[in-house]
């Protein structure tokens, strides 16, 4: 009798953890099922520009475009690895294309989609930046911090030198600075350094 009972036990339990990873796996699947047309591709395209697939990158980002044509996250994947090649024209397009239509269509109470349109200036910016647009860098880094100073606040644009020393640079910071050197004499100031020009950090939304 008490053998009975041991293994009752055990099928009881056996049959409470089948019931709970049962569940687990469906909710996987009704979430995956109920997901935004493009959604997937476009974490499957970050993951290869992480990975500096780049090809494969866009694939992505294309094939997501295809389900959902202006997906913003697709967009910006796209923009990003064209940064991420210093292919600026690209970029460049993607992004302008970008900012108009998330002006146009982003409500006030959509966080993620200004939180994109701010990374899509601060993004543009970047462009200007490294093409010596200091002026029009300035602009954007301002747009994207009057937008969303969250979305574009952390450390993102490599860094500079102020006082002679490395510093690490927000978006607001370095609109700051490039301020403060546009109001220097042109002999004096100092805008560019290439290695660290080089190492600025591009900006996306926290989901893409």
């Amino acid at each position: 009798m008490d053998v009975n009972a041991n293994v009752l036990k055990r099928f009881v339990i056996y049959m409470a953890i089948l019931t709970f990873v049962m569940f687990t796996v469906w909710a996987l699947i009704r979430s995956f099922m109920n997901r935004p047309p493009g959604d997937y591709e476009t974490e499957v395209c970050d993951m290869r520009l992480k990975d500096k697939l780049y090809d494969k990158a866009i694939e992505s980002a294309n094939i997501a475009l295809e389900k959902s044509p202006d997906h913003r996250g697709a967009i910006m994947c796209k923009a990003l690895v064209f940064i991420s090649q210093n292919m600026y024209m690209e970029a460049n397009r993607e992004l302008d294309y970008l900012i108009d239509f998330l002006e146009e269509n982003v409500e006030d109470d959509d966080p993620t989609g200004r939180g994109t349109l701010a990374a899509a200036y601060a993004n543009r910016g970047i462009i200007k930046d490294r093409k010596e647009n200091y002026e029009g860098a300035l602009e954007d880094y301002l747009k994207a911090v009057q937008i969303d100073l969250e979305a574009v606040g952390g450390p993102g644009l490599g860094t500079v030198i102020l006082n002679y020393k490395f510093k690490s640079s927000s978006v607001k910071e370095r609109a700051i600075y490039i301020h403060e050197q546009l109001q220097l004499p042109e002999n004096e100031r100092v805008l560019k350094i290439k290695e660290l020009d080089e190492g600025q950090v591009m900006h996306k939304p926290g989901k893409l």
